[in-house]
């Protein structure tokens, strides 16, 4: 295991994408507004009546159908349930997603149990707070952070990891 820091990480490498983040519920919610905060370029993907959907808009977030979302980002933050991760993936990740975008998951589950089949043209990482998304929020807020493990699957681009902790960083996690 290596440890990486702030000072190791280049924060302008997510700054300069845009990032959809599947999901408003306890670590969609502090990793959108976490980057934002960070002056990344953040929309949220929400089913249109869903019950996140307000909230999102309430806190200042772009939000927008998980496809249109999707179609739009460089990366794609799925921070759903398990049980809904393999279908969301299918129906609205895989079809949607930009060639070359980076795919990004908070633990790696479903790719490990094989309901995530991921595109060869995607890169495949995970970044995951070692806390839930109120104290990954408010530990933020506060000015300081979580640590965050990430991992590489797929390194289609050949930037997978520095991406990886590029969007750590921004979430506190550096």
């Amino acid at each position: 295991m290596k440890v990486f820091y702030d000072k190791d990480a280049d924060l302008s490498l997510i700054k300069n994408k845009n990032v959809t983040i599947i999901g408003y519920g306890s670590q969609g919610h502090a990793h959108a507004q976490n980057l934002k905060d960070s002056g990344c370029k953040v929309t949220v993907g929400l089913r249109k009546d869903g019950a996140s959907w307000n909230k999102a808009k309430n806190a200042g977030l772009n939000v927008a159908e998980v496809n249109d979302a999707v179609k739009g980002a460089d990366v794609v933050m799925i921070l759903l349930p398990d049980e809904n991760i393999g279908q969301v993936y299918a129906e609205n990740v895989a079809p949607h997603a930009k060639q070359g975008a980076t795919v990004a998951f908070a633990h790696g589950f479903n790719i490990h149990y094989g309901q995530v089949v991921p595109r060869a043209d995607l890169d495949i990482i995970m970044i995951a707070p070692k806390a839930p998304g109120h104290t990954v929020r408010s530990t933020y807020t506060q000015g300081g952070g979580v640590p965050h493990l990430i991992a590489v699957y797929q390194d289609k681009s050949g930037t997978a990891r520095d991406v990886a902790l590029s969007y750590a960083t921004a979430n506190g996690g550096g």
